[in-house]
Order: structure tokens, then sequence, then C-alpha cells
């Protein structure tokens, strides 16, 4: 920070825009911001303080939104602090405006963005506001109910800034606040967890961290790994435990969880595993963002024992299969973002520990920091997965950016590999696909691969081989190879000075080897630069208009060919810049020579060489003009020497081709054009006036070009090292300088500022040539001059291109401001920035004479000649630029802006970070700095100006020809988007026109004020001005116009328009505000602001009368809020009484009306009366608004019930445990249903205490429960008299019965005939109602729907009455299912508190679970599920008096016994008739078993945690029953059995569970059946999968599980034998068990069984296989197993183990057949790369393999 600059400032500014010091009038620009900056603080402070939060606070906010744009944080820390407390301040206002709230939370979290600027000391905010807003928008209670409209809306990120700033007793608050909530069983564990998430602090210094996580870590981390199932809310523990890991480096201690979590995270990438599988789909949509695994992943790495690392390596091994390209699915895109963001993820870290200023944040403790051989391991283990990645079918981005992390981090280990892929493929002409993925890899390497370093010297020396084999790439017809090849050029020659090094060889002797290679190498640069011409003069040539169209097509360029012509100039440019001036001179000789002796048509290809000729000419301006200025200017000053030319209407093509190279070669600067001044001004007078459009048209462009370049301000040289490389070779090396990159302090950038020279000749230019054409068109608009239409057209072209070119030195429009719009009390002016230019008051103002004439020439046009639409396209134009352009447009700035960043990703460092970009990219970002400040100019005031303009567009917006409309539409909406408050003016204007009353409108001009209030996608809508006054307006009128002459509904184009209104409304419409009030403590902040100095704000505090006066404004402000929502609903049902009213009119005003519903202030009387009486109506639309609106009307009008605090210690008569103990325990006992003690008298109901909300009293007690008090002290229900009006109507009808009879009818009726399920939206008209008149006595039938949440105990009578018979079966199985769906409904409501109730219910199914119908035995299974989820394992949780599964599981294994026990197979009875006498014990078994199946298939996807035991006992039976082979017309019993085994294999399993479960499996893989032996491996593949990490860590289990599969290899069954082969294979491919030397030898071995001597023909055949046989058998398929284990490399010991399985070609089969189709599969895997794989096999080995795999006997 500079002296001076503080001196001038009065602050060190906390983080401003370095780019803004390098623009040509920085000196100016600290006054400037101080002055904005004064301005802002003034009047914002004194906005809050007046409490005018509408226009002042929110205008105001958004000038302090530009300010961090244009200036960055550029304010004292003091200041900081200041804006963001009053923003969180307003942000926090109870009751404000959605919108404004979004505008607020936009800013805030903008100025919190870079944490490290405001510790906790600094700033600090209270967490409560933010949360009671986060609970009123994300669980509003009034949202469904439509009584508050907010659309999709996010306030998260709002949290992640916010971390540092909550007090350090906050995390203790927020464990109060939530942890009552955390009950698995409720919905509000989500919500519980999801808080945690967002709000948790967890940077923290380490001396606090008892304060911090410390709090909570243990428990949540026994919480996760006690979950097993998956629920929604596992995802959101997850990112807490990855922001604390990434915020904690080196303080937690992960190491005992570690196993845990990475089998988890393997399990959510959800990976196709085994031969059956069926994925569950809650794993689907419940996985985890890899995002924060990846953080997660990256900030355990390192440490002491860098156990993650080891864990990491295992990962990838058992995953890296699934990255070759072969594969394909639904999941590789997750694998794909989790490799291309792990390496950025250390990256970051890496930074963060080694480059990174030190701040407030705790640094990472030196013991954890990444070591460089931490690194070297992480980028080893990445390679190999990242390599086949390259040419995934998902395409090479993912595997580019990874590899541009990983070679900052390692460019030796990862660069070699990628050039070995890249020089084959440049050779190769057959793959293209192999070019541009490893090209596109290169190109992120390119830094890497240049700045080489210590560790990579060599790097440097592959750039020349890579920039000549790349040159056949440019490929005239492989649009995508040439375009990666244009970019893969572009990106090497910008960081290569491209100078011929050679002769230093000989004059310097000081050089280092490697520097000497490279200068002898670099005297090839100008032959790749003329070969690369040649190439790109072949493209050109072969894409002329006359080669690629046919006559009839148009001449426009294709798509494809603007983005070669971009790529082409772009890449040309790049490389002339960075070439010396020996260099390019040859090449400007060469473009000159192929410009000059060729004539191009000018659409296609003389665009490109055109194109060509203008990049030398801005790289060296004085050469190139020296060679073509006389050219062309000889050339047509010659063509047009002929009188006649100038009439043809078809030019000479050399002359319109001179005319163009003319053009496009003038856009250089402008300096250079002065002296070539009288020749440019004499063609342009020769052919300005030329009859031929095109020819013109071209002379306009030059026009434009020569003004453009001598008005603007601009770079003017782009080299990647400041003064270029004209240097003699003994001062200066440009081999030092390849990869350098930019030095933001020492840019030298060369600007072009327009002088005063070169202003004259602007202002010369226009006088000569715009005046004329100003005075032809005022005389023809007067209409004392005929022209006809060309002529007309031709001079706006010129007006146009004058505008365009000299824009940015015309002042802007200027004139009084329309005043009235608004009444505020704040100043609403605008700031004025410096843009570099001073605009000269003597001189004409150009800018206002084409206004003026503009507006004379379109109203004489539309009077006389409406169907012009040429000219009037043209004047649209011109309008637009009058007001908006001052140099540049939004658009090219946008996407100039969007290259600007894409081109900064691929080749940043993310490592060194302090913006290494190279000089270029540097240059551009000031440049765009510049440009900003151009667009930022706020032009907002509403001035007379603006308002004839906007009147004029409005006109053009509803004439008659469609396209004129559409265009004006544009351009006007754009407009009304940037004058202050222009909508109020313009609004009432297009409403005239839907007026019903005027009969002059034509259906034009009703259709384009249709469109003017529908407004395009990213504008303004005028329908929905968030205002009370534009409102009010507007909705009735759209209503009314259904009325008007020129409506009419036959024509589809209207009646699309008034559904994309309604529907646009309905869509973008947030309850507006109708309370405005400012809180006292903003007010506070609003004077401190005000009083606050450096910069001191140029206005003081407001005086107390204008104190006083703001307070009444706001109170009449509210007030006529309110007012004004009562007049637009009064309008509204206005509108709806009018007869004639087409009945879409009366849907979209209904529609309008219920957008009206608030849950603030209740709707008026007479619109509730209307929507009661439309429950009635006979529309079905109707109906269905109606009962929504009813639904929130009751709401608005319950009234509060009375709740009292009570202590549940008192209640219980039990004091809480110390520590954390949940489940059903002692003290919450009370909470539980009792049967034997009941309420059944009004008194027993009065005094008891209900708890209605199911989830407290699980975890831990709320600090302060609050429950309804008895009924007694509840306000007594209303007597008639009593009553308001809107609760009579409600209470008259609904006591009416006929009315009631109406309405049942219509509700029976079906929407859709058979697709009737049970409603919710119905659902809520009764909920709200019931609760109303819930205290006539507890027997009220209505409270059926009081199921949500209450207290058990209130409804013991339902619950009674639904436990009598739920399985009647008196109305058919429909019934029943129905019956059990509401009893499993209300009980699942309940949760834990009816255990006994759950006894009950479990004691009355269990004797029918042999059920026959299919639908009642689903729905029993699922009922089961919700009895059972109450028996968790869940860390500090007492064992429930919820049914226990263990016991359950007994009883059933005693019914099954007659299955388990016998050997026969088990076949589906199907008897459907139940109870025709006793069936045998063996059926009723199997219909058991069918609804037990039912069970586990329902609970696999719902419960928390997997009951282990119990289903092991069950797995026999299923092994026995499942089918083997994937056939799926089997019945429903074997299909459920195999779906069962499918969830279970999935499962997760504790540590302490595995050994049970292998024990299990050992003892099934000995039963007698060989479908159960099949199917324990086909379980084991996926279980062991599905749980690597944690059976990698258990030594026993794992030798285990390998004795197992080695053992099922000699099964007597084949099929089991060769399951187990594929099994063994899979295992070694994910690296779970190790190819080592005892398991070769055992194989080995097994071979070399000698097989019994054939027995003689004639005997008996063996049928049954001998021993020997099935031992070799063995032996060679675990052989054939470890070869297909590595599908895609050749280990060591492959060789040998091929040539072992030769020798068995010729057993007996099955042997044969085993060898056979191994040796295919190698060759099918092994084809794609044998040239590599062929270097690991010995010649002898290389002709036994080639001999067996083209042998007779392959074909046999």
């Amino acid at each position: 920070m500079k002296k001076e600059q503080v001196e001038i400032l009065g602050f060190v500014p906390q983080k401003e825009i370095v780019y803004n010091k390098l623009l040509p009038y920085a000196d100016k620009l600290d006054r400037e911001s101080n002055d904005i900056l004064a301005q802002i603080k003034g009047n914002l402070g004194r906005a809050v303080q007046l409490r005018e939060l509408w226009p002042g606070v929110l205008l105001w906010t958004r000038k302090l939104s530009t300010y961090l744009r244009l200036y960055g944080r550029k304010f004292s820390k003091e200041d900081h602090v200041l804006f963001i407390k009053l923003l969180y301040e307003l942000v926090t206002i109870p009751k404000l405006d959605i919108s404004m709230m979004q505008s607020f939370a936009r800013l805030l979290i903008n100025l919190l963005k870079k944490k490290e600027l405001l510790s906790r000391d600094d700033l600090e905010l209270p967490w409560r506001p933010l949360y009671d807003l986060y609970e009123s928008i994300l669980y509003s209670k009034t949202e469904h109910l439509g009584l508050n409209w907010f659309p999709n809306y996010r306030a998260e990120p709002v949290f992640y800034m916010l971390h540092c700033t909550f007090p350090r007793s906050a995390t203790q608050e927020m464990l109060d606040e939530w942890r009552p909530l955390l009950c698995p069983f409720d919905v509000t564990m989500q919500k519980a967890i999801s808080y945690f998430e967002l709000f948790l602090p967890t940077i923290m210094p380490p001396e606090q961290h008892h304060k911090g996580f410390k709090l909570w870590f243990d428990e949540m981390m026994d919480l996760w790994v006690s979950v097993q199932n998956l629920p929604a809310w596992e995802g959101n523990l997850v990112n807490i435990f990855a922001r604390l890991a990434n915020d904690n480096i080196g303080y937690v201690n992960w190491d005992p969880y570690i196993p845990k979590i990475f089998t988890r995270v393997l399990r959510s990438f959800n990976l196709p595993v085994g031969t059956s599988q069926m994925i569950v789909p809650r794993y689907l949509s419940n996985s985890y963002d890899i995002g924060h695994v990846v953080l997660w992943i990256s900030s355990m790495l390192g440490g002491p024992q860098n156990q993650v690392q080891t864990q990491l390596n295992g990962l990838f091994s058992s995953i890296a299969s699934f990255y070759h390209p072969s594969n394909n699915g639904r999941w590789l895109m997750k694998l794909m973002k989790f490799l291309q963001r792990l390496p950025a993820s250390v990256v970051r870290r890496l930074h963060r520990e080694r480059y990174k200023k030190p701040c407030w944040i705790t640094p990472v403790p030196a013991s954890h920091r990444l070591t460089d051989q931490d690194v070297t391991d992480f980028v080893e283990s990445m390679k190999q997965p990242v390599l086949m990645a390259m040419f995934s079918k998902t395409g090479s981005m993912d595997a580019a950016q990874a590899l541009q992390n990983l070679a900052l981090m390692r460019p030796e280990l990862v660069i070699p590999p990628v050039l070995e892929k890249t020089y084959p493929a440049m050779e190769t002409l057959t793959e293209p696909h192999q070019l541009t993925a490893t090209l596109s890899c290169m190109i992120g390497m390119a830094r890497s691969l240049l700045s080489g370093g210590r560790h990579y010297p060599e790097g440097p020396a592959h750039v020349l081989p890579l920039l000549m084999r790349a040159l056949p790439g440019v490929d005239p017809n492989d649009f995508s190879k040439c375009m990666i090849t244009f970019q893969f050029i572009a990106t090497f020659t910008t960081l290569v000075p491209l100078v011929d090094c050679s002769s230093a060889l000989h004059e310097k002797n000081d050089l280092t080897e490697m520097v000497r290679e490279l200068c002898s190498a670099s005297a090839e640069f100008e032959d790749f630069v003329l070969q690369f011409m040649d190439r790109c003069f072949a493209l050109i040539d072969s894409s002329t208009l006359e080669q690629t169209r046919e006559e009839t097509e148009t001449e426009k360029m294709t798509p494809l060919e603007s983005l070669v012509e971009l790529g082409l100039s772009s890449t040309f440019s790049t490389i002339l810049t960075q070439c010396s001036m020996e260099i390019f001179k040859v090449a400007l000789e060469k473009v000159f020579n192929f410009a000059t002796t060729n004539i191009f048509e000018t659409r296609v290809a003389g665009r490109m060489v055109a194109d060509m000729c203008r990049a030398a000419a801005k790289c060296h301006p004085a050469e190139s003009l020296r060679l073509f200025v006389p050219h062309c200017c000889n050339a047509i000053t010659h063509l047009t020497a002929n009188e006649d030319v100038s009439n043809e209407e078809e030019l000479d093509k050399e002359l319109l081709w001179n005319l163009q190279l003319l053009s496009e070669v003038s856009r250089v600067d402008g300096e250079k054009l002065l002296p070539y001044r009288t020749q440019l001004v004499q063609i342009l007078q020769l052919t300005l006036r030329l009859r031929c459009k095109q020819g013109y048209s071209l002379a306009c462009n030059l026009l434009h070009h020569i003004l453009r370049s001598t008005a603007l301000t601009y770079p003017t040289d782009y080299c990647s090292v400041p003064g270029g490389f004209n240097r003699p070779l003994q001062e200066y090396l440009p081999i030092k300088d390849w990869g350098r990159p930019g030095d933001l302090w020492n840019l030298e950038i060369q600007w072009h500022v327009p002088s005063a020279e070169e202003t004259a000749f602007v202002f010369y230019v226009l006088d000569l040539l715009l005046q004329p054409e100003l005075q032809r068109l005022q005389r023809y608009a007067q209409g004392e001059q005929d022209m006809s239409r060309d002529d007309v057209l031709q001079s706006l072209c010129i007006v146009q291109h004058c505008l365009l070119g000299a824009g940015s030195m015309l002042r802007p429009l200027d004139g009084r401001t329309v005043t009235g719009l608004v009444p505020s009390m704040v100043s609403l002016e605008e700031t004025k920035l410096y843009i570099g230019v001073d605009y000269d008051e003597s001189r004409e103002n150009y800018r206002e004479a084409i206004c003026k004439v503009m507006r004379q020439l379109l109203h004489y046009i539309l009077e006389h000649s409406e169907d012009d639409t040429k000219s009037l396209f043209t004047i649209i134009k011109i309008i637009s630029d009058l007001m908006h352009f001052r140099g540049s447009h939004k658009h090219e700035f946008d996407s100039r802006w969007k290259s600007f960043t894409l081109v900064k990703k691929s080749m940043e460092n993310r490592l060194h970070g302090k913006k290494q970009h190279i000089r270029a990219l540097l240059i551009d970002r000031v440049l765009l700095q510049h440009e900003m400040r151009k667009l930022l100019v706020e032009v907002c005031e509403y001035k007379t100006v603006h308002q004839d303009l906007l009147r004029d567009l409005l006109r053009l917006s509803t004439s008659t020809y469609s396209q004129v409309r559409s265009k004006a539409q544009n351009v006007l909406f754009t407009a009304l988007g940037t004058y202050n408050f222009c909508c109020r003016d313009i609004a009432p204007r297009v409403l005239e026109l839907l007026e019903p009353t005027r009969t002059d409108v034509t259906q034009q001009q009703f259709k384009g004020a249709l469109y003017c209030l529908l407004g395009n996608h990213c504008g303004v809508c005028l329908a929905n001005l968030h205002d009370w006054d534009c409102i009010a307006q507007t909705w009735p009128s759209i209503v009314r116009s259904g009325l008007s002459s020129a409506m009419s509904l036959e024509k589809p184009s209207i009646v699309r328009l008034f559904d994309d209104l309604a529907d646009k409304v309905h869509r973008q419409y947030e309850t507006i505000g109708i309370d405005f009030t400012v809180p006292e403590s903003a007010v506070l902040l609003g004077r401190h602001i005000t009083d606050s100095s450096q910069p001191t704000p140029h206005i003081g505090t407001p005086t107390e009368q204008e104190l006083e006066q703001g307070l009444a404004l706001q109170q009449d402000k509210n007030h006529e809020a309110v007012q004004k929502y009562e007049k637009i609903v009064r309008d509204l049902l206005e509108c709806l009484d009018d007869r004639d009213l087409p009945w879409k009119f009366e849907h979209i005003a209904i529609g309008f009306l219920s957008l009206l519903l608030r849950d603030d202030y209740p709707l008026p009387a007479p619109a509730v009366l209307f929507f009661v009486q439309s429950l009635n109506h006979d529309a079905l639309v109707v109906r269905k608004m109606a009962i929504a609106a009813i639904a929130g009307i009751l709401k608005q009008l319950k009234r509060p019930r009375k709740k009292i605090p009570v202590n549940p210690c008192d209640i219980s008569g039990v004091t809480e445990p110390e520590g954390l103990v949940a489940g059903d325990k002692p003290g919450n006992d009370w909470l539980q249903y009792h049967g034997d003690s009941l309420l059944n008298t009004q008194q027993d109901w009065d005094n008891f205490c209900f708890v209605e909300k199911t989830h407290w009293g699980y975890y831990c007690w709320p600090k302060n429960l609050m429950v309804y008090a008895p009924a007694a002290e509840q306000p007594k229900d209303l007597s008639a008299e009593n009553m308001n009006e809107r609760e009579h109507v409600i209470y008259d009808h609904f006591t009416e019965p006929m009315f009631i009879k109406q309405l049942i009818e219509f509700l029976s009726l079906e929407d859709r005939k058979g697709k009737d399920k049970f409603n919710p939206r119905r659902f809520c008209l009764f909920k709200v109602p019931t609760s109303e008149h819930n205290n006539h006595g507890s027997g009220d039938k209505s409270t059926v729907w009081q199921y949500e949440s209450r207290d058990p105990r209130k409804l013991h009578w339902l619950f009674e009455m639904l436990m009598e018979c739920p399985l009647s079966g008196e109305g058919g199985s429909f019934v029943d299912a129905c019956h059990l769906y509401v009893l499993q409904g209300g009980l699942a409501q309940q949760e834990w508190r009816v255990p006994e109730l759950l006894h009950r219910l479990l004691s009355y199914l269990e004797p029918k679970l042999t059920q026959v119908y299919k639908n009642v035995r689903e729905r029993i299974g699922s009922v089961l599920t919700y009895i059972f989820m109450i028996d968790v394992t869940l860390p500090h949780t007492l064992p429930t008096k919820s049914p226990h599964i263990a016991e359950f599981t007994e009883r059933i294994l005693s019914q099954l016994k007659p299955l388990i026990e016998g050997d026969e197979e088990i076949q589906n009875h199907v008897v459907e008739e139940n109870g025709v006498g006793e069936q045998d014990e063996r059926t009723q078994a199997i219909k058991l078993l069918k609804t037990v199946l039912k069970w586990l298939m329902a609970s696999a996807g719902r419960s928390f945690s997997t009951p282990v035991p119990q289903q092991l006992q069950l797995l026999t039976l299923l092994f026995k029953i499942a089918p083997v082979e994937n056939d799926d017309s089997y019945d429903e019993l074997k299909r459920d059995a195999k779906m069962c085994l499918s969830l279970m294999s999935q499962g997760l399993l504790y540590p302490e569970q595995i050994p049970t479960v292998l024990k299990v499996l050992h003892e099934i893989a000995g039963s007698s059946s060989w479908h159960a032996r099949f199917s324990v491996l086909t379980y084991l593949q996926i279980m062991v999968f599905y749980n690597l990490f944690t059976i990698l860590s258990n030594e026993q289990a794992v030798q285990d599980v390998r004795s197992l599969v080695i053992r099922l290899l000699e099964d007597e069954q084949l099929e089991v034998r060769e399951m187990a082969a594929t099994t063994l294979s899979g295992f070694l491919q994910c690296n779970f068990l190790a190819m080592d030397a005892s398991m070769q030898t055992h194989f080995e071995a097994l071979c070399k069984t000698r097989l019994p001597q054939k027995r003689k023909r004639g005997s008996v055949v063996d049928t049954i296989p001998s021993v020997d046989l099935v031992r070799r058998h063995a032996g060679v398929l675990g052989l054939s197993a470890c070869i297909l284990s590595s599908p895609y490399d050749v280990p060591t010991w492959m060789p040998q183990l091929l040539m072992d399985l030769s020798a068995h070609l010729n057993d007996t089969q099955p042997i044969e057949m085993t060898v056979k189709k191994t040796l295919s599969n190698f060759r099918r895997t092994h084809h794609d790369n044998w040239l590599e794989h062929k270097q690991q096999f010995t010649d002898d080995q290389l002709v036994v393999l080639t001999d067996l795999l083209v042998s007779p006997c392959y074909y046999a």
C-alpha cells in the first residue's frame, strides 16, 4: 500500500481490486472512489434513519453492490463491519418483503465473502435472528396453504460465511435448541441435522475447541457410524464432518473411523458389483455429495502415520477398472467428478499450508502438514485411474482438469506418461478421439511442462516436437480435431516467445546444456510459422462458398464455420504477437501475397483471410499498413473511376474484396492510421454512396472501424514479455522467458488513449459524412424532399455506423428529470464515473442531433409508410444505441468475461496463487475492468428525453408488423430495466390499450400490449412488478381485458398469451409486504454510519423533524399498503361479478385472488364469501382452487390457543440423568400410551397434560416445554353474535345442510376414473376446521383428521376403534389393505409413543401372517416395518419398550421349521381359498414365508439399523429358495427371495458383525444343496465390495473369505466351481486379495493332479466326475481367475501363468472349455493396447502365445 494513496483515502482499504491501478486514468480513481463512498454512506445511513426501506435503502444498497464491483472492498475495516451489521439487521427484519430480503442477502454474502478479512474479534453476530428467518422461510407453516409465496429460494450461502461470526457460546446454545428434535423416526431429525450442518461454527482457535466441536463430535460421529440404511440426513452429517475436517486439520483424530469412512464413501458411488445385484433406489437419491467427500478425504491426508493414503490407494485400486473407457453407466459421472475434484482439493490445501498469507484463522500445525513424500504418494495413487479416464465416454475434460492439478504438484510423475500417449496419437490418422483427448490434457499441463523446474528440467525440450506434430491437425475435414489443434497451438505459443536464438550458441559460452539444446531447436520456429500458414491457406481454400454450398443455400456462415474462423484468427494473432520481428516480416509478406494475388468472396473465405490480415496489422501496424493501405486504395480508386459503377446493383468482386480487406486492416492502433487519413476519407466519399447494398455495407464497416480505432481507449500490445523481443541476443535471451507468468506490478501496458489530433479527426469525419445524412433525413421527414426506401435505409445505415464508431466520444443524452413518480426523502441522484473521455462542450452534440432527427423520421414513417420494416429495424437499433451505447455492448462484454474466465481456468496455477497469470490474460482483465466501468456508468435517472424515446418504442411495440413489434419490445424491456421507476410511467399507457371501453384498438395493438406486459425471460415483467401501485392497476386490467372488443378467444396466439401471462405471474409472484417497519436497532446503526469518518459522509444525520416525518411516513405507508391490498381484492371481485366475463378470465381472476391470501392480514369478507360459494362451483378447476384457498382462510381464522410451560421432571417424578441418554427411559414413560389409564371423563381430560409434538422427550427435553393449557383456560368457542364477518360466512355455510350435501357429492366424484388416491390437498381442508371446533366434547368424529403430531392419549378412542378388527375380510382385500393403511398412518405418526398398541397390533397380526392376497401381504409387510422401526441400536439409546425384532424372529423361525429341515425343493403352493380345512404345516409355512419376505424387503429401505443376527437365521432358507439363473419368469416367492438376498448383501455391517456373518456363510457352504453353495458366492461378492475397508481392517476375516472361496473352487458341482473362479477374480481385481506366491503354488500343484486313464470303449462311462478331475479343474480355474483379474494390463506374473495354462489346452472337458474361454477373454481385453502389452513377454513366450490365440482350435 503506497503512502500517497493512504493519504488521499485517509484509511487502509480492506482489499481493493488491483486492476484499477493499471488503468490509464488510475490517478483519478482514489478521489473518485472516496466521493462515491461518502455519498453511499451518507445516503444509506440517512435512508435507514428516515425508515425509508423503499426506494431509499434499496437504491443505496444497490449502489453499494455496484461499488463492490468497481473497487472491491475499498473501505476501512470499521466501515466494513458497520455495513455487515446493518445488512444483517435488514435481512432479519421479521416481516420483510421477500424480494427486498433477497437483494439485501446478496449484498451481505458479497460483503462476507473473504473471511480472512474479519476475525471474530472484529465482528460478532447473533445466530438466532438468522435461524428465525430460515425457519420462517424453509419450514414455513403457511406456505403450503398458499398464505405466503416464496419462489424457489435459497438462503444457504449466507451461513458458510457467517460461521466465523457467531459468538463462542453459540455451539452450546445451538445444541440445546436442536437436540430435542433428534428423534430418528420423525421428520424433525432431517431438520435438526441440516440446521447443525448450516450453523455449527467450526473455525475456532484450538484453546476454545472445548466450546466448539468437542461438545458434539463424538455424539454425531457415533450416530453416523451406527446408522446403516442411509437415511436422508446422513449426507448432511457427512457435510458437517467434511467442513470440520477442513477447518481443523490436525486437531481432530480420525484414525479410529477411517476404514468406516472409506467403506461408506465406496458405497455411496453405487457401483454395480457381482452377478445379481438390485440397487436400492434410496441409495441413489440419498448418496453423499462428492464435493464434501473430496474435501473430507483431502483434509485427512498427511499426519504421522498417513493412514488415509493407504486407504485411498485401496479405494483407487478397487475402483480403477471402472475408469476404463469400455465401461459406462450412470455411476460414471460420480466417479469422474471424484477424480476431477480430489487433486484440486489437495492443491488448495497445499496452497493454504505453504503459500497463503497468514491471517487470523489458525494455521495447520507443522506435524500435520503435507510433506513432499505425502504429495508424491498421493500423485502416484491417482496416476493410474486418471490415465485411464483420459479416454472416457464422458469426454476428457474431467481427466484434463485432474492432470492440470497433479502436474502442478509433481510434473515429473504425470507428464511423461501422457506424452507417451500423445506422440503416437499425433501419428495415427485412424483414431481422432485419442488425439482430441490427449491434446486437451496437454493444454492443461502446458505451464507445468514449460516451467520444468528442478524436478522436470527436460520439459521444455518437448515444445517444438509437439508443435510441429500438431500441424496436421489443422484439417478441413474434421472440425473438432481442427478446433482442439488451434487451442493447443495457441496455448503453447502464448507461453513461448517464437524467436530464433540459435545464433546465441556462438556468441555466448556460459549456457547450460539444456539451454543450448533449446537454442538450437528454436531455429525451427520460422519453419513452424510458415507451415502453419500454409495449412491455414489450405483450410481457407477448401471452405470457399463455391466449394461448400449449392447455388440455392444461404450465403451466411454456418455456426461451425464461424467457430473455425474464430479459432483460426485468434491462433494466428497469438502466433504473430509472439514472433520476433524477422519472423513477422516473412509471415507478413506471405499473408500479403496470398490476400492480394487472389480474389475471395466476402462471406466465408474472405472473412477468414481478412481476419488473418487484421491479425498481422494489429501486431505491427506501421509495417503492415505500409503494404496494405496503398494497395487497397489504389485498387478501389481504379475500379470506381468509371461513372456508372456507383449505380450498379451488382459490383465487381475485386472491388468488394479490396473494400473488405481495407475495412479489416483499419482496425488497428488509431495513432498509426492518422498518416493515411486523407486516402481513407477519400475512399469513404467514393464508396459510401454506392448503389449496391453489399458495397455500401462494407464502406460503412470501414467508417465504423476508422472511427472506433481513433476514438476508443484500449491496450495495444499483448506480447508475453513487456517490451517485446526486439532486443539483441547479447543482452536478452528469450529462452529464459519460456512459460513465464506476467508480473502484475510491472505489466507496462501500452494504452491507446485518443489524442487531441485524433479527437479532431473524429469530429471532422462526423461533420463531413454524418451531418449531410442527418440533413437529408430531416428534410425527408418534414416532407420537403423525396427519397426512395433504399436511400432512406442507406442513410440510416451510415448514421448507425457513425454512432457505433464514435459512441464513446458523444455525451450521453441529457435533460430534465421526470419527477413525481416516487416520493422519497432521500436523494436518488446518479453517481458519475470517469471513463477516460473528457467531453468537448464546444463541439456539436451529435447524440442529441441524431435523437431529434430519428424521432421525426420515425413518426413520418409510421404515418406514411409503415410497411418499410427494414428502416424501422435500423431505427430501433439506433434508438437502443442512443440510450445505452458508450463504446461497448453488454452482450459482448458478457461473452468476453466468460471466455476470460475459461482461459484463466485452463491455464491458472492454483498452487502458488497470487495472480500468476500470463501477461496477455492480465492485460485482458484490466481492459475488462475499463469496459465494466463504461457499462456501469449509471445513467439511471429517468429524464424527459428517455420518456419520449420509451413512448416511441411503446408505439413501435404495438404496431402492425410482428417482427417490428418483437424487436422494439426487446429494446423496451432493456430500457425499462435501466431507468429508475420508469415502469410507473409506461405501464398505464400499456394498460390503456386493454381497456374494454376503447373501440379503436386493433388486434395487433392488443397483442403487442400483452407482450409488453409479459416481458422477456430475463427482463422486467410489467404484469408482476413488485409493488402495490402497479399490481393494483395491472391485475384487474388483465382480467377486464376479456371484455375488450379486440380480444378473441378464437385466436390461439392470444389464448396462449393469456396462459403465459397467468403462468408467469403465478411463477414469479412473491408475497408483497404490507408492513415496512424498520426496527430501532437498524436505525441506530444508520446513525453510526452517518457519524463515521474516513471518508466522512457528505450528508449529515437527519434533523429531529425529519426523523419524526420519517416515522409518520412509515406509518402512512403501512396504512396505505393495507388499503391498496383491500382495493385490489375488491376490484378483482368486481370483475368476477360481471356476467359477460369469459370463463378463461374468470379462472385468471380466481388465480390472482388466491395469490393474495396472506398470513399477516386476513382476507376481506367478500372474498371469503366468494371462495366458500366456489366450493360448489360446477367447474372442477375452480373447486380445486377454492379448496386450497379455504384451507388458507381457516388457518387465518384459527384463534391462538393458550400455552403454559411445564417441567417434565415434575410430571414423571424422575430427575433427568447426567449425560446423554435417549430412547424409552423412565423420564418419558408418562408420554406413552397406556391402555389401563385412558381418559374417559371430561374431568380427566381437562386435567391431563398433553404433549403434541412426538419428537419431544425421545432424545432430550427442550429448555422450556410449552404445552396447551387445559380446555377450561382456553378461550371459549365463539357464539354466533361474537363472530366477525368472515367467521359468520363460514359458520353459516358449513351449518347449512344443503350446502354440505352438495359439497360432499362433489368431493366424492373421482378426478380421473380409477386413478383416485387419498388426496393430501383435501386433507388440508379438513385438518384445519376440525381443530377449531374440537372442544365440543371429546367424542367428535371429525378429529380423525387430527392424526399428524398429536398426543396419542388424546386420540385413544380412535385408536381403539381402529384396533378392533383391521382384517375383517368383509369388504374384500382392498378394504383390508386400506384399513391397515389408515392404521399404519396413525401409528407411524405416533412413532415411539405407543409401544402398548404396537404390541397389541403385533399379537393380532402374527396369526394372520399367512394371508393369501398379495396386496394385503405387502401392506402387512410395511406395517411390520413400522412396528419394528423403533427397535434400533443407536448410540446412547436405551432398549425400546416397543416390540423387539429378535423375539419376533424366534417365533417365526419355529413356524418355518418344516421348511428349514426338509431337503426337497420348496415349491410355491398357490391355494387361494382361506380356511378350507386346515392345511398342513408346510403350506402354512410357505404362506408365512411370503409375508416375511415382504417385511424384509420393506424394511431394507426404511429402518435405521439392520437386525443382522436375526436376518442371518433366515439366510439358509433364502439360499435354498433363491433361483440361480437370471430368469424373470419365476413365481413371486422366488423373486422375492432373490431380491431379499440382494438387499441384505448390500447392507452395511458393523465390524463386530462380520465374523458372525462369515460363520453362517461357512456353514451354508457345506450344505447339500448346490443352489445354496452357489448363492453364497454371489452374496459374498456384493457383501465384500460394499463393506470393503471394514473387512480389510480385520485380518482374520480376509483369511476366512479367502479360504471359503478357495474351498468352493474344488466343489463337485461345475457351476459352483465356475462361480468361485469369477468371485476370486473379482476379489483380486479390487485388490481385496493379493496374488501371492502361496496362492500361485497352490494352483500350480492342483493343476498337476494326474487324471486316471480312460476306460475301454463299451464299458459304462462314469457320470460322476472323479475327484482328481475336479482338483485339476480347480487349479486351472484358479489360474484363469488370476489372468482375468487384470483385464487392462500385464503384471509381471502373468506371462508365466499363461504358459502354465496353455499346457492344459487338450485336457478333457470341462477343463479345455475353461482354457479356451480364458484365452479368448484375454485376447479381447488386451487387444486395444497390445503393442504396449507385448513388451512384457519374452520372444519364446510370444511364439507360444501367438500360436495359441490364432490356432485352429480357437475356431473349433
